[in-house]
């Protein structure tokens, strides 16, 4: 007997539903639910590109639950989406479409690039400030001296060329003609007063006529008492060095000196060289075997060495010590104005060989910072440009001892105006 409903048989099963079947369907494909299939999915749809899978629902009349609400003739397993395999779409598991790229977010690279650019601002700048305030020579002690007068309005600055050799070699001396003499003494004297009012520069000729006051000893803290002694005023600097030379300029002016700046030969020749040279309008034809001089006149462009020669000489001018403190402040504002230019300050190439240069060969009080010195130039700078005045002490005539005598009226009235930060209407030759 065959147990197969309704006579199905072996024989015939292949793609049916079971073996000697009559029927296209077994009795028990009435509670199937039918498959149906759906349109083709697009290309690229689908897990891997393969065609939309068939979706099972109510086999309604085909003997399935049409007729039932309850059951859910909405049942799909994820095959006509793709959602099975998270497939599907452009950029999905085997789609082939390409995602787009999400369009730059320019505000945020401008900001991240302009706190990039301040940062290593602000840490190149703070480099370079400890670097340089760790290069200035702070051997002054302007604290040792006595007997101060008040200080005023505004600063004063008493700025030093000295003739100092040190760390020169032979060939140097030889080549800047200073010759080889030990010990050092003052080669020019200003004092540069920075206010409110115009910025002044006075020329103190070395060979200016001075008294030593009491002094304490740089050194051996000592008491000198002073003996009315009348001399030079760059004997007071060979004597006991910037101390003794702060406190005679004070004692014979009644000025309050701030701060002292003081550069040699050596020094002042590389600053020039650093910068590429100094042009400058020399009044006339210069010639003095002495220091090395030998210009023609007009306007021209000097190096280190051709700078020293001309601030240094005296005698091939007329005026001698006069006429060559002003060519002393003439060349020291345009240097002034060579330094604080675009072109060095803004190459790094040339403001820190210049820097260098110059902050090596500086001698200082204390008490000075990055910010006194640079006010300094820029003072410099700013009298060279006509926005201050530049003069010699009033001179009067010459002392009883063949030195130069200051016009005592004068220079009361000159010290009055610089205490007081008035514009200084003074004169002098």
């Amino acid at each position: 007997m065959n147990d197969w409903p309704q006579g199905w048989s072996d024989g015939n099963r292949g793609n049916r539903y079971g073996h000697g079947s009559a029927s296209a369907q077994p009795e028990g494909a009435r509670v199937m639910r039918q498959v149906r299939r759906g349109p083709t999915a697009p290309p690229g749809q689908g897990y891997g590109g393969v065609p939309q899978q068939p979706s099972y629902v109510n086999g309604q009349g085909h003997g399935g639950h049409g007729d039932d609400p309850s059951y859910d003739d909405g049942y799909d397993s994820g095959y006509n989406t793709g959602q099975v395999y998270g497939g599907g779409g452009p950029g999905g598991p085997g789609g082939g479409g390409t995602r787009e790229r999400p369009a730059p977010n320019w505000r945020r690279r401008i900001k991240v690039g302009s706190i990039t650019l301040v940062t290593v601002l602000l840490v190149t700048t703070v480099a370079t400030y400890f670097w340089a305030d760790s290069k200035l020579n702070r051997d002054v002690d302007l604290s040792k001296v006595i007997d101060r007068p008040e200080a005023g309005e505004g600063t004063n600055y008493l700025i030093v060329g000295s003739d100092s050799r040190a760390g020169m070699t032979d060939e140097q001396k030889k080549a800047l003609h200073t010759g080889s003499a030990e010990g050092k003494r003052t080669d020019s004297m200003m004092i540069l007063h920075v206010g409110s009012n115009g910025d002044t520069l006075v020329s103190l000729p070395r060979d200016s006529n001075v008294k030593i006051p009491s002094y304490k000893g740089s050194d051996s803290g000592k008491l000198y008492e002073s003996t009315g002694r009348e001399t030079k005023l760059n004997a007071a600097y060979a004597e006991d060095g910037p101390e003794l030379l702060v406190r005679t300029v004070e004692a014979n002016t009644d000025l309050h000196i701030d701060h002292y700046v003081e550069i040699g030969f050596a020094g002042f020749a590389n600053i020039v060289d650093a910068v590429g040279g100094v042009e400058i309008d020399i009044p006339q034809d210069i010639k003095d075997s002495k220091s090395g001089a030998d210009f023609k006149k007009g306007k021209q462009t000097l190096n280190g060495e051709e700078s020293l020669a001309f601030v240094r000489t005296r005698y091939a001018l007329a005026g001698s010590d006069l006429d060559r403190t002003k060519n002393q402040q003439k060349f020291l504002s345009a240097l002034a104005s060579q330094v604080a230019t675009p072109g060095t300050v803004l190459n790094p190439f040339k403001l820190y060989p210049t820097m260098g240069a110059g902050l090596d060969s500086l001698t200082v009080d204390k008490d000075m910072s990055l910010w006194d010195l640079a006010s300094m130039f820029w003072a410099m700078k700013g009298v060279s440009g006509g926005d201050g005045k530049s003069m010699n002490m009033p001179i009067s005539g010459n002392s009883a001892n063949g030195n130069l005598q200051w016009d005592t009226a004068k220079v009361k009235q000159l010290v009055e105006q610089l205490k007081n930060d008035e514009t200084v209407t003074v004169s002098g030759k």
